[in-house]
């Protein structure tokens, strides 16, 4: 919940003759603007009664220009003006009420009530969800974006009233200003413990690379779920009728391999202890609650991208909390080694059973992984294997597993070049290689976010796998939110229908 604001400006009150001068000079210039922005969020200060009447009137009398309204208390105050609102604002602007949530339903009810009222287009930001915008057109929504690694959301609304006010002065649709907002956001929220800007270097950066958030309200919503009929398979969106696989992009742990399985349970505690510094004992037990709570966001948030760079964002937690002198905090190497270390004490046990014939691939893949690597195989279709995960131990571990003569060489993981991001990387060099039409035919296989968003973006199909990896078959529903938000079309809990994936794929 947000709370109240230590604003300066609530204990000022602009004068009326203030007010009325400063409104005479926006009119005298006013023919300059394409667009003006008013942003208010203080109940006092600039937006005096005086100053709201004669910023009314403006408005009236140079229906040219555009004019672009956030206010928190005064919205209605401007009836020509387009709107620019949260979900809560919308809803108490409609005598809604947020008692009961702020789901989709009931902002789209909000939308409707306030252009029918109107007649002027209306964006309503939704956090994580993006931007609902109602205009003529009816309504559309324009997803949110999700970045990677922490985040402070504090300067996100303004940033996007801003890139939809930008948006529009130059000439841009509704939805491509909406769309620039989300942008704007985007950059804003990745600047900690500040109130973020965004340059347009760093806008066009974020355009480049940022992926949109799907289906956010399916996402949180597992009793809308629809199956395939008489399968576990849900289908959160239709693949092209026509689609048939030529290239297979698989991410490793938890999607094929098991070998890693639990290695949550080896990061959070690691990372507890790194943010808490030598005295973690010690701690108090609310603090250890908010290190631990915060902790297991990132790490459910960050899930599949390269360790460096989760080791990265754990170097920005431990800055955050403040509890260990900047001179002992490590980089993102040295966090990397501790993590590595507990890790792969438990994976070089499990190999080494398996190399003494203790345990068998099957003990260490999910149910009919290998047999739907060999089917796909034997009907050419390319095979990819790219990881989070060091190259050189997603290798070595494929190679301990057998398939990695499936693969023909196109096995890929982290480099330590926090830059390099592996599932990125191949992607985008079948981008290269293929074109954008034959980029068609790539389907990706995965249990992170990262490989799915990353295929998505480049107009290939995702399918999740809500992998079980303990027991290596059936559902495991935690996964299953992260994966309708970074687009997976299908959700299966493994490989164990045969019959009907292959019938899915049309092989």
């Amino acid at each position: 919940m947000e709370r109240s604001r230590h604003d300066f400006g609530n204990f000022n009150r602009l004068p009326d003759e203030d007010a009325r001068r400063l409104l005479t000079l926006l009119e005298g210039r006013i023919g300059e603007f394409q667009a003006v922005a008013v942003n208010e969020q203080v109940p006092e200060g600039l937006h005096t009664p005086c100053f709201r009447a004669g910023l009314a009137r403006l408005m009236e009398e140079h229906p040219q220009t555009l004019f672009l309204v956030d206010s928190r208390h005064h919205s209605d105050a401007y009836p020509s003006a387009w709107l620019k609102l949260n979900d809560s604002e919308a809803l108490r602007l409609c005598g809604m009420g947020e008692e009961g949530g702020l789901g989709r339903e009931r902002v789209l009810a909000a939308a409707r009530s306030l252009f029918r009222k109107r007649a002027r287009p209306v964006f309503i930001t939704r956090g994580a969800r993006g931007i609902l915008l109602w205009d003529a057109r009816g309504p559309r929504e324009i997803p949110g974006l999700r970045p990677e690694g922490a985040i402070d959301t504090v300067g996100a609304g303004d940033s996007a009233l801003a890139g939809i006010a930008a948006g529009l002065a130059c000439g841009a649709s509704a939805d491509e200003a909406a769309w620039l907002g989300n942008l704007c956001a985007a950059v804003t929220i990745r600047k900690l413990r500040q109130t973020g800007t965004a340059t347009p270097r760093e806008i066009l950066e974020s355009a480049r690379t940022a992926v949109p958030e799907r289906q956010i309200d399916l996402a949180d919503a597992p009793q809308r779920a629809r199956f395939l009929p008489g399968t576990d398979f849900e289908v959160a969106e239709e693949l092209p009728p026509d689609f048939r696989p030529t290239h297979a992009i698989f991410d490793h742990d938890g999607t094929i391999s098991t070998l890693r399985e639990g290695w949550e349970g080896v990061m959070e505690p690691m990372m507890i202890r790194a943010i808490l510094g030598p005295d973690a004992e010690k701690a108090e037990p609310g603090l250890f609650r908010r290190v631990q709570e915060r902790t297991r966001e990132f790490i459910d948030r960050s899930t599949g991208i390269q360790t460096l760079a989760q080791m990265r964002g754990l170097v920005d937690l431990v800055r955050e909390f403040g509890r260990v002198p900047e001179g002992e905090i490590l980089d993102m190497h040295g966090y990397k080694e501790i993590y590595n270390r507990a890790l792969m004490e438990r994976v070089d046990e499990r190999r080494s059973r398996l190399e003494r014939g203790e345990f068998s691939p099957e003990d260490f893949t999910l149910k009919n992984a290998i047999s739907f690597l060999e089917w796909l195989h034997r009907r050419g279709v390319r095979l990819y294997l790219a990881s989070g995960t060091d190259e050189a131990d997603v290798k070595r571990e494929a190679s301990a597993l057998g398939y990695d003569r499936l693969f023909e060489g196109r096995i890929y993981g982290a480099s330590g070049d926090v830059a390099h991001e592996a599932k990125r990387q191949v992607l985008e060099r079948l981008l290269g290689e293929l074109g954008p039409e034959a980029l068609r035919g790539v389907v990706t296989f995965g249990d992170g976010p990262v490989e799915l968003r990353e295929t998505r973006r480049l107009g290939g199909q995702a399918i999740g796998l809500c992998s079980d990896e303990k027991r290596r078959y059936g559902i495991n529903p935690e996964k299953r939110s992260r994966l309708v938000r970074a687009g997976a079309q299908i959700l299966i809990p493994d490989y164990s229908r045969l019959d009907a994936l292959t019938a899915l794929l049309h092989l």
